[in-house]
């Protein structure tokens, strides 16, 4: 290799690590991914996370970006060897970051690389983020224009603060927050995936409690599982979820021609003149698709509705109901769930419903279901991992 050449790829090589970061900053998944060869891996040994391929990438990105107030990334140039069509390297991180629910904290780290020469250009097949530093100290400082409203309204900035002030660990900020290892869980902590132990107990307890209930690895697993569980042609409604938007499940089932999709049917439909009709349909499907907003170590599920619309189907309108939950939604008892409603759900689901509707959610309806009287109807799929609010 001559001098010329050693030095363009050099450049190429350092326009790869800038184009990564960017690709963050500008919550662009999709260009982040490409960045990877088609067998890419990052990985986050400090976090327990492996991620391979652009898709896994790609999703991780998403269910980060999805709890992010504000993420700045810096990097800076480290070590660049290349060795033909491959090279190694390190990139300097320096990050701060603050999630909706009111953590915060900042990183110093090193991504430990490796590159191959592709087709595409210069691409990473594997980066691996060691933490050197991590602070969890709340921070003092704001996006411009985003806490001044939050905290004016008494929304999301305000109740996130108080329940996350001086708790934050270091899985939750930066790169390792991406999708956070379990960690051991303090009171009141609403976001961390709950223990082993603490998911198998809650399995038994639901089982006892008349649910079929299932403890599985991933979202990803939770995607299979429900293809199998709900036959072709069956007239499915899909309740408002970022569990199931950022698993895919919302999109199996409303894309293609698998399932009568109700959700999109509904929401063709005119309000003013066909009201009863759309009535019938949400709270009578043959399988309702959801999530819950906790479920207790006791087996109990609890929702939380603003409109009440979606609530008949999971107490038994549905011929069948499945609710895919993540495990940062195990709680201890009834009373943890119901601030983990108030303090930690609404003021995210506000932030979603003000984007998506224009104005703040509400916890105008509660239904708890303490038992499935009907054998077989309720399946619950408790995850492993946190997914979703």
């Amino acid at each position: 290799m001559n001098d010329f050449q050693e030095i363009a790829d050099r450049v190429r090589i350092e326009a790869l690590r800038g184009e990564f970061t960017d690709a963050a900053m500008m919550r662009d998944r999709d260009r982040l991914a490409a960045l990877f060869t088609l067998d890419g891996a990052l990985r986050m040994p400090d976090g327990d996370i492996e991620l391979i391929g652009r898709d896994e990438i790609r999703t991780g990105g998403e269910r980060l970006q999805s709890q992010w107030d504000f993420f700045v990334q810096n990097s800076h140039p480290g070590t660049i060897r290349i060795d033909g069509d491959a090279a190694t390297g390190r990139t300097y991180m320096h990050e701060v970051a603050r999630l909706l629910d009111g953590r915060s904290g900042l990183n110093y780290a090193v991504y430990h690389d490796t590159y191959r020469r592709t087709p595409e250009g210069w691409r990473f097949t594997e980066r691996v983020y060691e933490i050197r530093y991590a602070d969890s100290t709340p921070l003092a400082g704001s996006a411009p224009g985003r806490d001044a409203r939050a905290d004016d309204s008494g929304g999301a900035g305000r109740v996130g603060g108080a329940a996350g002030a001086g708790t934050a660990d270091a899985s939750a900020t930066g790169a390792a927050g991406a999708f956070a290892a379990p960690v051991p869980a303090r009171a009141d902590d609403f976001t961390a995936p709950a223990s082993a132990e603490r998911l198998e107990r809650a399995v038994t307890a639901l089982r006892a409690n008349g649910f079929a209930a299932e403890l599985l690895d991933d979202a990803a697993a939770a995607r299979a599982r429900v293809k199998e569980l709900i036959p072709a042609g069956a007239g499915v409604f899909t309740g408002a979820s970022e569990t199931l938007r950022l698993s895919g499940i919302e999109a199996d089932i409303e894309t293609g021609d698998r399932y009568r999709a109700l959700r999109s049917r509904v929401l063709a439909m005119d309000r003013a003149t066909e009201s009863d009709r759309i009535r019938r349909l949400v709270a009578t499907p043959d399988v309702l698709l959801a999530s819950v907003a906790a479920v207790t170590e006791t087996g109990s599920l609890v929702i939380a509705s603003a409109s009440g619309s979606q609530l008949p189907a999971s107490a038994g309108g549905a011929a069948r109901a499945i609710w895919v939950v993540g495990a940062q939604k195990l709680v201890p008892d009834l009373d943890t769930a119901l601030r983990r409603v108030e303090r930690h759900a609404l003021p995210l689901e506000t932030v979603r419903a003000q984007a998506v509707y224009g104005r703040p959610s509400a916890v105008n309806r509660l239904l708890v279901l303490n038992a499935e009287p009907q054998p077989g109807r309720g399946t619950v799929l408790l995850l492993r991992e946190a997914v979703g609010f």
